[in-house]
């Protein structure tokens, strides 16, 4: 209960960075959704990242109801990286490459990533946790390069 609390706080509030909750990253942007897109495309490239791809969410809310056309899953990673440790494990295929929800709400933008922190416990595997710290501290530059442009 307390963690939803903070999260709808941290929604309903303009912070001047990234917040880290241990199992999201958020931030959120006054710029409008195209520049705020521009913006996360740039800052994932600079961090050293390629993106993937990016998966409109719009269609599906859509049809359910909901009055939005501004919603984007931006999936990224370093290719090679990603073959790799999906050779070496496995298990970590359902979570890669990492993901970035973009989304317009009124006049801002948010962007909203799970905390590969999270992975630390779930895996329990010490030779990946440089890995996961690494891609946490990496999500954050992004995100609060995002917002610093504001």
């Amino acid at each position: 209960m307390k963690r939803l609390i903070l999260l709808l706080l941290l929604a309903f509030c303009q912070p001047l960075f990234a917040v880290n909750t241990g199992e999201m990253i958020m931030v959120r942007s006054t710029e409008s959704f195209p520049e705020a897109m521009s913006l996360l495309q740039d800052a994932i490239r600079k961090q050293g990242y390629e993106l993937s791809r990016v998966q409109r969410v719009d269609i599906g809310l859509t049809a359910k109801g909901y009055k939005t056309d501004k919603y984007r899953i931006v999936f990224l990673g370093k290719g090679d990286q990603i073959q790799q440790l999906s050779l070496d494990y496995p298990q970590l295929i359902p979570y890669l490459p990492l993901k970035i929800a973009i989304f317009a709400e009124s006049d801002h933008t948010l962007l909203v990533t799970s905390s590969p922190s999270v992975y630390r416990d779930m895996f329990n595997i010490p030779e990946l946790v440089p890995v996961f710290n690494q891609w946490t501290e990496d999500l954050v530059s992004i995100l609060n390069a995002v917002q610093k442009a504001n």
